[in-house]
């Protein structure tokens, strides 16, 4: 039996809320696999693949570790989604440019999950953890303060707000190394916003378009949207080089080229009913069968390999 090991975070396991991962992993267990959750990175992973789907904006290093200690891995090499790592539209003080610009947060998704992450390892406070609880609880009351201190609001910027010139930033933004500005390259159609999403695992994906009347375009205030062939060379040539076996990329298309402005290695499925999401989960499980390829390319030719006994039978 294929085993396929998902390596996630202490503090967030995977059914705790519900990713993307979490209904594809179902389906992979309705065809005959067997799927592990692993999250102590002490843990020796004897698995035939290991998934990293550790919800942090950097990995940890021992996390990284776990999952490498796999031959074949999903995502082992994606260890940093911030802003900065990701955007080729950051903006400094000192760039010319007449265009809007938004602020964001330099962390994925407002860097909610380190926060929460902190919160409840501190009320956790496992056995031998409890050092590294406090001083992750102290690194995050110390980031809140500071946007207190420096913009009136613990959650300020925390909505990305969207400026008509880089003159309006507020000058504390431009020295704060939590937050980043970022040109705003909208796309428009019929008088809406819109965002494509890339949703991808292995050779399999999901494209689309989203329509809404707000520029910051959420799950919450979507208005319509279509599906979408398959996706632009260069923003498969940009997964590449970001090295994404499983993710989402949300991207715009501004004078014919895409614009990244988020890659998620793990993203959720949010507002979605389960008679929507499902099918796409079905769809994106059947990316597993090009990484079993490979595992069974690396495992030894005497005796048969399980797992090629299994890709057989799929």
């Amino acid at each position: 039996m294929l085993h396929i090991a998902i390596v996630t975070h202490r503090r967030a396991r995977l059914d705790r809320r519900l990713y993307w991962l979490q209904a594809i992993s179902g389906c992979w267990v309705e065809r005959g696999f067997r799927v592990s959750v692993i999250d102590d990175p002490k843990t020796r992973v004897a698995a035939d693949l290991a998934i990293l789907h550790v919800n942090l904006t950097t990995v940890p290093q021992e996390y990284l570790a776990c999952v490498r200690r796999c031959a074949v891995t999903v995502n082992g090499a994606v260890t940093d989604i911030s802003k900065r790592a990701i955007s080729a539209n950051l903006l400094r003080r000192e760039d010319r440019y007449d265009g809007p610009v938004i602020v964001k947060t330099d962390r994925n998704c407002g860097g909610n999950p380190e926060a929460q992450f902190a919160e409840t390892g501190w009320k956790a406070r496992k056995r031998g953890d409890i050092l590294r609880s406090a001083l992750d609880l102290l690194q995050e009351k110390r980031v809140r303060a500071r946007r207190r201190r420096r913009h009136g609001s613990p959650r300020a910027f925390l909505d990305y707000p969207v400026f008509a010139s880089m003159a309006e930033v507020p000058e504390a933004v431009w020295t704060d190394r939590d937050l980043v500005v970022e040109r705003f390259l909208p796309e428009r159609a019929g008088g809406r916003y819109c965002v494509r999403t890339w949703l991808f695992f292995g050779d399999q994906d999901r494209h689309a378009m989203f329509y809404s009347n707000d520029p910051v375009i959420k799950s919450n205030n979507i208005v319509g949207y279509e599906r979408l062939a398959e996706a632009p060379e260069e923003l498969q040539q940009i997964r590449r080089n970001l090295k994404f076996d499983f993710g989402k990329f949300d991207y715009t298309m501004v004078n014919g080229r895409p614009v990244l402005f988020d890659a998620n290695r793990t993203p959720g499925i949010g507002h979605f009913s389960k008679e929507r999401y499902l099918p796409i989960a079905q769809s994106l499980a059947g990316g597993i069968d090009s990484f079993l390829r490979d595992a069974a390319e690396r495992a030894p030719q005497t005796p048969q390999p399980v797992i090629e006994r299994q890709a057989a039978q799929a």
